[in-house]
């Protein structure tokens, strides 16, 4: 079994760091990051939960793109930004990872397994165009 980095890559998209411009807001770049494909998973590479939904994601046939934000410069601004759209204070515990499908906010892990066990995940998906069965 490979580990490691060149293991993570045959699995998930990963997203290269955040290359914004100066006038681009963290809540801007998230929102555009968001949009530039289907499945969006905002992620810290040493979470756990972050790789179970990465690993649902890719066991249901569906390549999300990944961003780390342990590995982006902006991580740091880019975290805050998603706190405050899941209505976290500064505070709380870290919100990743965090999903977009189509552009929109799922939200956390809890939002994203609830969705799997309720059976509204697929159809979302399915909406995306990232799940075509």
């Amino acid at each position: 079994m490979q580990y490691g980095a060149a293991a993570e890559q045959a699995w998930y998209m990963p997203a290269m760091p955040v290359a914004a411009t100066v006038e681009e807001t963290a809540a801007q770049c998230v929102k555009r990051l968001a949009s530039e494909s289907a499945v969006v998973v905002f992620s810290v590479s040493s979470c756990c939960m972050c790789h179970a939904v990465k690993r649902l994601f890719c066991g249901m046939g569906v390549h999300p793109m990944v961003h780390e934000l342990d590995l982006d410069p902006r991580g740091r601004e880019l975290e805050r930004a998603l706190a405050g759209l899941l209505g976290a204070g500064p505070a709380t515990a870290p919100v990743v990872p965090v999903v977009f499908i189509g552009g929109r906010l799922v939200g956390a892990m809890d939002r994203v397994m609830a969705a799997h066990i309720n059976g509204s995940l697929v159809p979302l998906l399915k909406e995306a165009g990232a799940l075509w069965l």
